[in-house]
């Protein structure tokens, strides 16, 4: 089946289309719960109720973009709609808790396998995750990413800042060791 009979067979409630459907996006789309949930089970969740939603939503894909976006929008806000049950506070870190700041002109680099990075990922503190998640991987902006989690504008600003800046510091940590190996 192409996309189009395949979502016409979805609406329709066909379980071999859903099933086609599952198969064809679950595996991108668990990467994508991966970036914004603590743990696997957490993202397992996430991913199993953006399916629901997918399925039951369907009918309101317009064929006029990309199908593959639509469903990676389900399971951004469905991640996030999880974390909000379970993270009450997750936007409201101390000031002091990172003293990470970086330039707006670094990067973070290094060459890392993408479970090391989903690790690493892994160990931001909730805001800074999904704000570091939504502006450098999804491409939202942070007018949209403060109108989607309800802070403000610089509060998306500075949890992004210092995610960045954890991260750098993480991944400098990680190639340091790597070279050490190497070395020995």
């Amino acid at each position: 089946m192409n996309e189009a009979e395949l979502i016409e067979g979805c609406v329709s409630g066909n379980p071999r289309a859903q099933k086609q459907l599952y198969d064809m996006f679950s595996g991108r789309m668990m990467g994508v719960c991966l970036r914004y949930c603590k743990s696997e089970e957490e993202a397992q969740d996430a991913l199993q109720e953006g399916f629901v939603k997918v399925f039951t939503k369907i009918k309101e894909f317009k064929m006029d973009g990309s199908f593959e976006g639509w469903i990676r929008r389900i399971m951004v806000n469905t991640s996030l709609d999880l974390i909000r049950k379970h993270k009450k506070h997750a936007f409201h870190s101390d000031v002091d808790e990172l003293q990470y700041m970086l330039s707006d002109n670094e990067m973070i680099s290094g060459k890392l396998a993408a479970e090391e990075l989903l690790r690493v990922l892994s160990t931001l503190p909730d805001g800074y995750r999904i704000v570091f998640n939504m502006f450098a991987i999804e491409g939202y902006s942070h007018k949209e990413i403060a109108n989607e989690l309800g802070i403000s504008e610089n509060t998306s600003k500075s949890q992004y800042s210092r995610a960045r800046a954890y991260l750098r510091d993480c991944i400098e940590k990680l190639e340091t060791r790597a070279i050490k190996r190497e070395e020995d």
